[in-house]
């Protein structure tokens, strides 16, 4: 079977999208992947890990107009065109579609009626009333959540089948939309095997960081992502764990408030910014991580959503401190491969750093547990076989 995914972003960017595809691949089907090069200098065609890439010109007019993709139909009708030649062009014989952003966009160019699975990678329509654009004062005025909820489930219910990230959000879409939970498959974003088990590791990294106690943050930095709690903590970690370090790897319009908050703190160079990486260079900065570190604050979204980072951390058998937010919070008491805490309570992941930090049976028993967890339950080969059965 042919089946054509359909991403609106550059590829490869994003893991839940490659893991998907492999999964799918390794069952005997075609993949077929449409995505977006900002630049005008690109390969239209190429083959990536057996993934057949077609991608397609996106000015950044376009790319701007996303924002705008529920309110008004410039976008759904500039990339209906390319999907539609991607559909024909290929001989598609099932769509999936890769998040809300890009569905009505592709229901509109699915002349041939093909059947559809929509891809929910987040919970968009309440995630984005965090964002920063839209939370500007044009944002305000033109971009609305409710109507992104509104698309959310029109898309839906139009769709053959919905795959999402957890089973609480699973349950919280059944009961919002009515639809019946055997339409919905969840697909964790977890790691395949090669992740943990096929690398190269940067050996200058690992030397410039092998004296500290590492506490690692991997991914987006923005105020919701709760890594202000950590830097606050510094101040009193520093006089208990003199070699500690935390190590950021990632980046958001927030980090100048971050790196301002770090100096308000006099804790500077016990904090390492590390920008935006690209994710092969993720398994040497795990493997000089102490503590992998998941401090999100509470919200609808992160109730219902799975971080990459939670089984990255646990594939290198990474002990995790993490905030008690109902997913994450499900992970951790399942496996039993960290310590929970009040979101936004500084005294209590203060508390929970120096208790691993002293306690080492506990410390190797969470790392043991993390390891067995994502070989026995949590790696890609296993997580993936319910979207298998879904495409049959």
């Amino acid at each position: 079977m042919k089946i054509g995914m359909i991403l609106d972003a550059p590829y490869p960017i994003d893991p839940r999208v490659s893991n998907e595809a492999s999964a799918l691949i390794s069952a005997g089907h075609e993949v077929y992947l449409f995505c977006l090069s900002y630049s005008k200098k690109f390969i239209k065609k190429e083959v990536v890990n057996s993934i057949n890439v077609r991608r397609y010109y996106c000015s950044r007019l376009t790319y701007k107009l996303s924002a705008l993709a529920y309110t008004f139909p410039f976008y759904k009708m500039i990339m209906s065109r390319k999907i539609n030649n991607f559909l024909l062009s290929n001989n598609i014989d099932k769509v999936h579609i890769h998040d809300i952003q890009i569905a009505s966009s592709v229901f509109r160019a699915n002349l041939k009626s093909l059947p559809v699975t929509l891809d929910l990678h987040e919970n968009r329509p309440e995630i984005m009333k965090y964002y920063k654009h839209v939370n500007s004062f044009f944002g305000k005025i033109l971009i609305f959540p409710t109507r992104w909820k509104m698309a959310e489930e029109k898309y839906c219910k139009a769709a053959n089948n919905i795959i999402v990230v957890t089973n609480a959000a699973k349950n919280e879409l059944s009961k919002r939309t009515g639809l019946s939970e055997n339409k919905i498959t969840v697909f964790p974003n977890t790691v395949r095997k090669s992740f943990y088990t096929d690398f190269d590791l940067d050996h200058s990294l690992i030397n410039k960081y092998k004296d500290n106690f590492v506490l690692l943050y991997l991914g987006n930095t923005s105020k919701r992502r709760g890594i202000s709690t950590v830097i606050n903590s510094l101040k009193y970690l520093k006089t208990k764990i003199p070699e500690i370090k935390f190590i950021v790897v990632g980046s958001s319009s927030y980090d100048n408030e971050l790196k301002h908050l770090s100096k308000i703190n006099n804790v500077q160079k016990f904090i390492s910014f590390e920008g935006w990486k690209h994710e092969k260079t993720f398994q040497s900065y795990l493997s000089v991580c102490n503590i992998g570190i998941s401090p999100l604050e509470s919200n609808i979204h992160h109730d219902t959503t799975y971080a990459n980072k939670i089984f990255q951390y646990m594939s290198f058998g990474c002990p995790m401190i993490c905030s008690n937010v109902v997913a994450q919070k499900e992970i951790i008491d399942k496996y039993e491969v960290g310590e929970l805490f009040n979101s936004g309570n500084i005294k209590q992941f203060t508390e929970k750093v120096l208790y691993l930090y002293s306690d080492k049976n506990k410390f190797n028993a969470y790392s043991s547990n993390a390891k067995n967890a994502i070989n026995k339950f949590l790696n890609n080969d296993i997580v993936s076989t319910e979207i298998i059965k879904m495409y049959g």
